[in-house]
C-alpha cells in the first residue's frame, strides 16, 4: 500500500488499484506458489475486476516479475542507501556491526525468505528472476560494502588489498549461516534479533582479525 510524503500529491485511483493488486498478488504468490496462483483470486482479494488486473499487468508472469523485482529492490534500498562514511574518531567495529545487524534484520524476514524459496523453485521457468534476486541482494550488498571498505582502507581504518574480496568475505561471515538455516528449515528457524546481533558481532570480530589495521602481519 502506497503512502504519501509531505508535499507530494496523493496517489491516483489507478495507482491505488495497482498497489492493491500488488499487495494481494504478493500474499497469494507467497502462499500458493506460481502455479497455484490465479488471476481470479488476485482480483477478488484486491477487490477489483479481473479486467482491471490485466489493465495494470499484462499477464501472471508480468505480475510475478514485478513483485520479485520490487520486493528485492525495496529491501536493498533499506540496507544500502543508509551506508554513511565512518565519522572521524568513531569505532570501525561498531560501524561494521551496525551495518551487519541492519542487513540481517532486513533480509531475514519471513516474506523475503518465502520469496527466495519461491524464486529458487521457479528458476527453470524464470531464470532471469534468480539473476535479479542475486544482483539486488548479495551482489549489491558486496558492491556497496566494497566501496565503503575502499574508503576505510584509504583512511587507514582497514588493511586490505582487494575491497571486493574483503566485502565477499564479510558478506559470507555475516549472512551465510542464518540465511541458509532459514532457507532450509523454514521461517521458524529465523534467529531472534539478539541471536543475530551475537552472530554479527562474531563475524565482525573475525573479519577485523583478518582486515583490521592492528591485525598480525601477513
Amino acid at each position: 500500500m502506497s503512502t504519501t510524503t509531505e508535499g507530494s500529491a496523493p496517489p491516483t485511483r489507478s495507482e491505488q488499484k495497482r498497489q492493491a493488486i500488488l499487495a494481494a498478488a504478493t500474499e497469494i504468490f507467497l502462499k500458493s506458489g506460481y502455479l497455484g496462483t490465479n488471476m481470479d483470486e488476485i482480483a477478488a482479494l484486491s477487490e477489483v475486476s479481473k479486467q482491471t488486473v490485466y489493465k495494470h499487468f499484462s499477464s501472471k508472469e508480468a505480475l510475478f516479475i514485478e513483485i520479485v523485482t520490487s520486493m528485492t529492490g525495496r529491501a536493498g534500498d533499506s540496507v544500502h542507501n543508509q551506508i554513511a562514511d565512518l565519522p572521524d574518531g568513531a569505532d570501525v567495529a561498531d560501524y561494521l556491526l551496525d551495518y551487519a545487524v541492519r542487513q540481517l534484520l532486513i533480509v531475514l524476514t519471513p516474506r523475503l525468505m518465502q520469496l527466495r524459496r519461491l524464486v529458487i523453485g521457479e528458476v527453470s521457468r524464470f531464470p532471469e528472476l534468480a539473476k535479479v534476486l542475486y544482483e539486488r541482494g548479495p551482489q549489491r550488498a558486496m558492491a556497496a560494502m566494497a566501496a565503503a571498505f575502499a574508503r576505510l582502507a584509504e583512511r587507514g581504518m582497514l588493511d586490505l588489498d582487494d575491497p571486493a574480496i574483503a566485502a565477499s568475505n564479510f558478506n559470507w561471515l555475516v549472512m551465510a549461516e542464518p540465511v541458509n538455516r532459514a532457507m532450509l528449515l523454514g521461517d521458524h528457524a529465523i534467529p531472534s534479533e539478539a541471536e543475530l546481533r551475537r552472530h554479527a558481532a562474531e563475524g565482525v570480530r573475525v573479519f577485523l582479525t583478518a582486515y583490521g589495521k592492528n591485525r598480525s602481519p601477513r
